[in-house]
């Protein structure tokens, strides 16, 4: 199956940079590219992408508003955040705003497409290099808007432990390896958890076990 993209940036050589590499991808093809989050919103709608690759920082709409226009659709689209990393106050935002999780633009081509490969598939990502490391940054930052109210009293003990090694950012691969688990057995859990606590994505999992204080911006 082909991943159809919309390229969100105000910077026409970065959509150009990314389109360039998109189509010399045999899976994956540019569905189409906004300039604006208004503009987002509106292909977002006429063309159906899977993926919306999607700047936060751009005239007018920003792409948090965008993001979670799109994600709150009648179709939406998974959406990934570009940010620059060191000077972006708004990543957290774009996380309740429903992205799935995030690229940082000075990472290689390659490691872009693997990420929107994965984002396709339904799955956040939560890379331990990148993502653990953003959503420590930002967990702590006060929201505007209250957080939708999750409790976490329903979860069994074992699953209590998946989540906190989730909010770590360790990989299914990883969780089973720490708990002694099989990788079948903590996809399940990682199942059980998304359906208990009603949670779209990995991201929001990761969300919910800092907002719970199961793993802290130290760990």
């Amino acid at each position: 199956m082909t991943v159809r993209v919309l390229l969100v940036d105000d910077q026409p050589l970065v959509r150009t940079a990314l389109s360039m590499v998109i189509t010399e991808a045999q899976d994956i093809e540019v569905a189409g590219e906004a300039a604006s989050g208004d503009e987002a919103v509106r292909l977002c709608a006429e063309l159906r992408p899977d993926v919306v690759v999607m700047d936060i920082r751009m005239p007018g709409m920003d792409g948090i508003e965008a993001t979670r226009l799109i994600t709150s659709g009648a179709t939406p689209a998974h959406v990934v955040v570009l940010t620059t990393f060191d000077d972006d106050d708004y990543v957290y935002g774009a996380l309740r705003a429903g992205a799935a999780g995030f690229l940082v633009k000075d990472m290689a081509l390659d490691d872009i497409l693997a990420a929107v490969r994965t984002v396709a598939t339904g799955d956040g990502l939560i890379a331990p290099s990148v993502t653990r490391r953003l959503i420590k940054e930002f967990a702590g930052r006060p929201e505007s808007a209250p957080p939708r109210e999750v409790s976490i009293a329903g979860i069994t003990d074992r699953e209590r432990e998946v989540l906190t090694l989730v909010g770590r950012g360790l990989s299914n691969t990883e969780i089973a390896a720490e708990l002694c688990l099989s990788v079948a057995t903590a996809k399940t859990y990682l199942t059980r958890l998304l359906a208990k606590l009603d949670a779209r994505d990995r991201v929001q999992l990761v969300i919910i076990a800092y907002e719970k204080g199961l793993v802290s911006t130290g760990s």
